[in-house]
Order: C-alpha cells, then structure tokens, then sequence
C-alpha cells in the first residue's frame, strides 16, 4: 500500500500576504487574516501525497463506503488546488502541482479522457462519478492548470512531456460539441455539481470549455506551433460571441459581438426580458432560471463577462444575500421538493436537500472566487470585509478550529463536508494573493 503521510515540516513560507495594511479591518480581523493564511498553507500541506494532491487530509478526515474514493488524486480538486498555490514557493507544494498532473496524465484513457481521479492506495484510475457518468470539467481544469503552472513558472517542460496526451485530450472534450454549435453538450450531473440535475448547455462548464480552448492556444504557441494556435483562438472567439448570446437573455438587438443576434430561439423560450445575471442551464426545450453562483463568478474572472454585467450580478447577488451567513451559497434559490427542476435522486445520503451540498449549500472554494470577484470589481475594502467573512467560516470546525471545510450549510452555516478540504484552503490562499495586486493587474486567471 502507498505511504500517505504527510510532508515534513517546513520552513516557515515566504509570506505573500500583508494584512496588516487593510486599515478599514480591525486589530483583530487582520489578525484572523495573518492566522488563516499560515492556516490554509498548512491544509495544504495535509493534502500532499507521493501521487499528488489528495481532495481532503487523509489523516483528518474517516472514510467509508462510497468516500472511500476521497482517497484519490481527484483531477477538479487536484488542479484547482494546483492552481490557486502557484505562487507559493514551498518546495513541497511545488513538487505536489508536478506530481498531481503527472499522476493524472498518466493515465490518460484511449479515447484521450483524463480520469476523474487515481486511487491513491491501489493506482487504479476512475473515470466516472455517481451513476457512471463521466467527469467532464475535470478534463477541463486539468488543462486550465497545466497552462498556469507552466506560465507561472516559465517552464513548458511538463507541457511538451504531455504534448500529445493534451491534444487527445482536447479531441475528447471537443467532441462533446456534438451539433457543432460551439458548445459542449453536457450529460446531466457530469461536473463537479456531479448529483445536481443540470445539462446540456451548463453555464459552468461552458466558461470553462471557453478558458480550456484559450490556455491550450496559449500552451501550442509557447511549444512553437503558432497556426494551430491561431485556429484554438479563434474557436475559442467563437465560443466567446455563442456563450453570450445564449446564457446573457436580452431583449436588445446586439450585433456588436458582444451579445450576440438580436433574436433567437434561446430568447423566446426565455421571456424572462433583460437579464442581470447568466442563467444557469439552457437546452433546446428548457432552461433553468436560476442563478449559478459559481457560473457567474467564473465567467467573470476568466474574462467573458464585462464590467457592467458583473456590476449587475453582484447587485442582484449582494442583494439575496448569498454571502449570508457565509460566503458563498453556490445556487440561488436552492431547489424545492415538488418543484419541476427537483429530481428523486437529491435526496441520495441526504446531500441535496434545500441549502445543502450543490443545492444552495456554503461553499468556501466558491466563497474565495467571491472574494476576488468583487476585488476585481474595484471594491477593494468590501473585499477585505467579505475576506475576513470567508475566513472565519474557514475557522469552524467540527471536530476542531480552523477545518477549511468542504462545504457548510446554507442557512446555519455550520460545516458538513470533509474537514481539511484542499481547495478550500487553497482558495482562500488565492483570494489573499489576489487581494494584494490592483484589479487592474491581475490577468484574467482563474
């Protein structure tokens, strides 16, 4: 059996963060900011492993029956927290960002599916998720995180290893386009919301088939292969112009580009007017009106969404009050038994029911995009306020202070989720790093 235990200990890190200067913050907020931070460096650090980074600590957390695969290098988890600690220079952290996606591209499937996660113990891999379905944001942000690292680094060795494994890759996820509409048809539950009833056109997994399309134009033009580049940008331009004018309802004739025909099928099925924020899933014959937090949040960050309909959304998003009691709840409203979006299957280990898990629950790697997101916006004293929100719903815990939980509940805000969640605490280490640079120097990473 593999040997899971945690790192030795290290030196004490390059501190990146300086809260001490957010004078609109009291004594003891920047206080409980300096503390979180060193807090999240350290929950990162549970989650190295000899395979890459493990979603929750080992070490903190039981698992049984179906958490038994929370003993896995998960491919979402594992690059998102990947990611969000490219700027440490923890030499542990590091080497855990290199191991995570060697682990995962090694066992890559034929038809060029990265798997959704390795077992740690056994090397196995695992391709799909509840009721066999399969991962596709994980692909997604396998290759959304490989590009970062590399750029970070300035090092593109790790991406001409797995040149050819990130073209089928690629192959696979554009596959999906399967009308060739520009975007992916997503199967119901496939993303990280993996018991939610979401599909076709996802909000979510479309920001993130437009940010996989711009990071590997980048990656080919960095290993010299600058026509095909040309073409993934403009694909990934394309994709851009559709997302909008099907996820952005309006009743204004837009032919800027921006905002797509003036009239379409997607607006009549609508009738919902003038938008203020991304709804959260559209198909031919349905659509759901309801607002995806994290989709929205997302789509900002990567630069698909403008400054003025971001402004929108966080008015309508401030004003339902997602961030209470903590930030953020991931869906707004959360789905009701009897309404026509629920499905039989939320109640599945009781996750699902309203304000709980992908049904309106707290999320804190969500709550870190929100943080930033409003940073971004030029509200940059609100965002030390809502800093200092997030981490301390971080701080509770349920068997001891400071859990970096997975997930917590959206009316108590008590936590429910593993304990020591890696992207969880990695995400609040970004949103501190973020928080650090004007809005206006920070590129459009996620």
């Amino acid at each position: 059996m593999e040997e899971t235990t945690s790192p030795s200990p290290s030196p004490s890190p390059r501190i990146l963060f300086r809260p001490e200067e957010y004078r609109a913050l009291s004594g003891d907020e920047r206080s409980l900011l300096a503390e979180g931070y060193l807090r999240a460096i350290e929950t990162v650090r549970k989650n190295i492993t000899p395979k890459g980074f493990s979603a929750c600590s080992l070490e903190d957390n039981t698992v049984y029956g179906t958490d038994a695969n929370y003993r896995s290098v998960w491919a979402r988890d594992g690059a998102i927290t990947a990611l969000w600690t490219v700027d440490l220079e923890d030499e542990d952290i590091r080497k855990a960002q290199v191991d995570t996606f060697e682990t995962l591209l090694s066992h890559q499937a034929a038809n060029g599916q990265i798997p959704a996660n390795v077992n740690i113990d056994t090397g196995l891999p695992e391709y799909a998720g509840v009721g066999g379905i399969a991962s596709i944001d994980s692909v997604m942000w396998v290759i959304v995180g490989l590009v970062h690292l590399c750029e970070a680094r300035q090092d593109w060795s790790l991406a001409s290893r797995h040149a050819a494994r990130l073209q089928k890759a690629m192959d696979w996820l554009a596959a999906h386009d399967s009308n060739n509409c520009g975007l992916l048809e997503i199967p119901e539950a496939s993303d990280w919301a993996d018991l939610f009833g979401f599909s076709y056109h996802v909000l979510y997994d479309e920001v993130l088939w437009y940010r996989s399309l711009d990071c590997y134009s980048r990656l080919l033009h960095h290993l010299g292969e600058e026509e095909r580049a040309a073409d993934y940008r403009k694909h990934a331009a394309f994709v851009r112009t559709k997302f909008l004018s099907t996820f952005w309802p309006t009743t204004r004739a837009d032919t800027d580009g921006e905002g797509g025909p003036g009239h379409t099928f997607t607006d009549t099925q609508y009738e919902l007017g003038d938008a203020r924020y991304l709804v959260a899933q559209v198909s031919p014959f349905s659509y759901s009106w309801r607002c995806d937090v994290c989709g929205n949040l997302l789509a900002f960050l990567t630069g698909l969404l403008d400054h003025e309909r971001a402004l929108m959304t966080f008015r309508f998003l401030w004003g339902c009050g997602v961030n209470d009691p903590g930030p953020v709840k991931n869906l707004y409203p959360p789905v009701q038994a009897g309404d026509p979006e629920w499905r039989s299957y939320y109640t599945v280990n009781l996750l699902n029911l309203p304000n709980h898990y992908h049904n309106g629950g707290i999320w804190p790697f969500i709550g870190s995009m929100w943080v930033r997101f409003i940073h971004r916006l030029g509200f940059d004293e609100l965002a030390q306020r809502e800093l200092v929100k997030l981490a301390r719903t971080c701080q509770l815990g349920m068997s001891f202070p400071w859990e970096f939980n997975e997930w917590h509940h959206g009316v108590t805000g008590r936590p429910m989720g593993k304990a020591r969640q890696a992207w969880s605490a990695a995400g609040f280490i970004r949103a501190c790093h973020d928080l650090e640079a004007l809005p206006s120097d920070i590129s459009h990473a996620i």
